[in-house]
């Protein structure tokens, strides 16, 4: 990255951060909201695909307006928009109000994280891309992190609202810090000839946008319904407190901070193709053993493969999204969120119903398996056409 950017990339990298944390800070409070408003666990997950379900819908508006009126703005005006639907998740009277607040909060958030992608796509060589959006990466990893832990902290000790607020307030803090390093001046990207819907049609004739967009779907649904339980199973089934269990679930962002350090390295070694089939193997042995383990103490190790796993086959997914579309790249990054997070609402709905139906160990044991043939598969399909042919 060009060093005039640097700093720029520190604020944006914060913005995405904060995003990540609003994302996954309801995971180990489901117990705790399920009890106070009456709900059963798999009721009050609402809260989760809800949120998924916005932020992936929200992304075939933010797409196009960050190709029309330039990412970094877009940006800065969406991480504003954070700060207020957070605030009202906290204010929130009844669980009714609270799903349609966190819904808000996901189609707000949604902004941040694409459109980020998009401008280091704009700003970064390729040749360097994939070692950037990896530090881009280990903002939204330590995001999860934060997000989980304080969702697990909150709900021991202070209540799920003070976690909802202190959120708001981090927003604030992080839209003031881009407004202030320019983002709003950004001079808007060139207004596209064709109309939105042509875009999306010009994105999806080609066919390796649509194995991309495909398989990122199936990771989505795939990861996100395995991880978004995982609090709740260990409360669950081992008995632990939910500040414990917070913490254990660390250790898979702790796996994605790992990789996010020797990405430059795996990529050297293993291309892209063969990091797509590491992921997708580590990914899914580790989901299968949570599935089987009869013990807490091998959650951790579990963990902390599942997400190296995951932000392994993931990272080599988000430098496929820059490049499907050069020329629209906030919109096609935009649908590659959208892929990801519908992916997550509907593996979150049916891991709730089949939680309700069964057992979630049978939920870790179905996503595990969907990782490791989508890995594979997927670096087939690589080598077979090369990572980027259109």
């Amino acid at each position: 990255m060009v060093s005039s950017k640097k700093p720029l990339f520190v604020v944006v990298a914060g913005c995405a951060f904060t995003s990540m944390a609003s994302m996954r800070v309801c995971d180990a409070m489901l117990p705790q909201l399920a009890q106070e408003f009456h709900l059963s666990t798999g009721e009050a997950s609402s809260v989760i695909w809800g949120f998924a379900l916005a932020y992936g819908v929200s992304q075939l508006v933010y797409g196009p307006l960050g190709d029309h009126y330039g990412k970094l703005r877009m940006i800065a005006f969406a991480t504003l928009a954070c700060a207020l639907s957070n605030a009202w998740s906290a204010a929130s009277s009844s669980f009714e109000w609270l799903l349609v607040a966190r819904c808000v909060a996901g189609a707000t958030a949604a902004g941040i994280i694409p459109l980020a992608m998009a401008w280091i796509g704009d700003t970064v060589a390729y040749e360097a891309r994939q070692v950037v959006l990896a530090k881009l990466l280990g903002a939204t990893v330590f995001g999860m992190m934060s997000g989980q832990w304080l969702g697990a902290v909150a709900a021991d000790a202070l209540g799920w609202r003070w976690a909802l607020a202190l959120l708001a307030m981090v927003f604030g803090v992080a839209a003031v810090a881009l407004f202030k390093a320019g983002g709003h001046r950004c001079t808007p990207a060139a207004r596209p000839s064709q109309g939105g819907r042509h875009v999306y049609c010009a994105v999806l004739q080609r066919p390796w946008a649509r194995v991309v967009l495909l398989v990122t779907a199936m990771e989505g649904a795939f990861a996100f319904s395995a991880l978004a339980f995982i609090p709740s199973y260990l409360q669950l089934r081992f008995g632990l407190t939910a500040s414990a269990a917070g913490l254990l679930v660390v250790f898979y962002g702790i796996g994605g901070l790992i990789f996010s350090r020797v990405a430059g390295g795996l990529v050297r070694r293993c291309q892209a193709a063969g990091l797509a089939k590491v992921g997708g193997l580590c990914a899914g042995l580790a989901f299968m053993a949570m599935a089987v383990t009869p013990s807490w103490y091998a959650i951790p190790v579990a963990c902390l493969c599942a997400g190296f796993g995951f932000y392994a086959l993931h990272n080599t997914l988000q430098v496929n999204a820059t490049q499907m579309a050069p020329a629209h790249r906030a919109t096609a990054v935009a649908m590659f969120a959208c892929s990801l997070f519908l992916g997550q609402s509907l593996g979150v709905a049916a891991a709730s119903w089949l939680i309700e139906q069964s057992t979630p160990s049978l939920v870790f044991g179905v996503a595990g398996l969907g990782l490791l043939m989508l890995g594979f598969l997927f670096s087939g399909a690589m080598r077979q056409r090369g990572p980027y042919a259109a």
